[in-house]
């Protein structure tokens, strides 16, 4: 990645089904990126295993998290596509981060609390850990943008933190990163809870559509989603009624106000059927092009080879200049 662009980082954990709320607020804003930065999409299995996770299904969730990395438009060519364990050097900077990282910011992340209070059987140094790992994924290919949501500002926060201190201590060597912010990707809200947001790792599959979900699958979500007693297609009325707005919103390009003028006079059920179709068709391209290469190990393979080859080449430069930075022997230095 030898230009003058700015990279941006940004990764997501393989756990539950990737949903619509990923795509809308994330990976539809990617393949925009793609065009104009040096974009590193990460699959970031490290973070999963916080979590208790089956291992065989972890393994085929990967797989499936590229495919759809893939399908939805992201490039192998113009961005770099890879599992975050695949390069060693994000633990390794890591633990050198780990040693400028006072435990109480770690102790203020709300993550950390929200997460001990689901995984009680669990609670784990992983979890405690976990922004330091976020912010060595950051860090290790000095990202400039970072595309985050609400829940992660406090994440990047302590990323910016952590670069500033180490560049202080022993000399510029990070770049700091700054959030980035897309023009348009409305915060996507649980179909039957549209006080939390849709979360692809809901236990209850009816709070999400999933990008693989089937079409009468889609249909019967859609129309079973929460909305209020009234008759009128307006805005207002409702959370529930707000959030599928939005989600109808991001899929036609059509504004709030667009879609209110066309269901003047209209009902529920035909805003509810026109939804469910225009999400069905949306994801019909995304579903036929995974369906195609799912199958084929040996061409996910490739990419994710060829991939991590490129990723590991920005590692291995930041983790040497690191070593050196922090006194120890570089492992460039060594002959095997």
């Amino acid at each position: 990645m030898k230009n003058n662009k700015k990279t941006v980082l940004s990764g997501i954990q393989p756990s539950g089904e990737l949903c619509i709320a990923n795509y809308i607020g994330a990976m539809k804003n990617w393949i925009k990126i793609q065009e104009d930065y040096n974009s590193i999409f990460l699959i970031v299995d490290l973070h999963s295993i916080t979590v208790s996770q089956v291992p065989s299904e972890l393994r085929k969730r990967c797989y499936s998290y590229l495919c759809q990395y893939l399908a939805v438009g992201i490039d192998p060519e113009k961005s770099i596509i890879a599992i975050q364990s695949h390069i060693p050097e994000h633990l390794e900077l890591m633990w050198i981060l780990n040693t400028i990282t006072p435990l109480g910011d770690l102790s203020r992340m709300t993550q950390f609390k929200d997460k001990t209070k689901k995984n009680k059987e669990n609670i784990n140094s992983g979890l405690f850990t976990y922004p330091v790992l976020m912010a060595s994924d950051i860090l290790l290919y000095n990202a400039d943008l970072v595309p985050v949501g609400a829940d992660q500002k406090q994440h990047l926060e302590l990323t910016r933190n952590l670069a500033e201190k180490f560049n202080n201590k022993f000399s510029p060597t990070f770049s700091i990163p700054d959030p980035l912010i897309p023009e348009r990707g409305s915060r996507i809200m649980s179909l039957q809870d549209p006080n939390s947001k849709m979360s692809k790792s809901d236990a209850n599959l009816n709070n999400l559509i999933s990008l693989l979900d089937d079409p009468d699958l889609i249909v019967r979500k859609i129309k079973r989603a929460v909305t209020d007693s009234k008759s009128e297609i307006n805005y207002t009325n409702s959370k529930g009624l707000a959030n599928l707005i939005d989600i109808y919103s991001s899929f036609s390009e059509k504004s709030i106000d667009e879609i209110e003028q066309f269901y003047i006079g209209k009902q529920y059920s035909d805003f509810k059927s026109d939804l469910g179709q225009i999400i069905i068709e949306s994801l019909k391209p995304i579903q036929k092009k995974y369906s195609q290469i799912i199958k084929d190990k040996t061409y996910l393979d490739t990419i994710l080879k060829n991939n991590s080859s490129k990723a590991s080449q920005i590692a291995r430069k930041t983790i040497s200049k690191v070593y050196r930075k922090v006194g120890l022997v570089s492992k460039a230095r060594l002959i095997y």
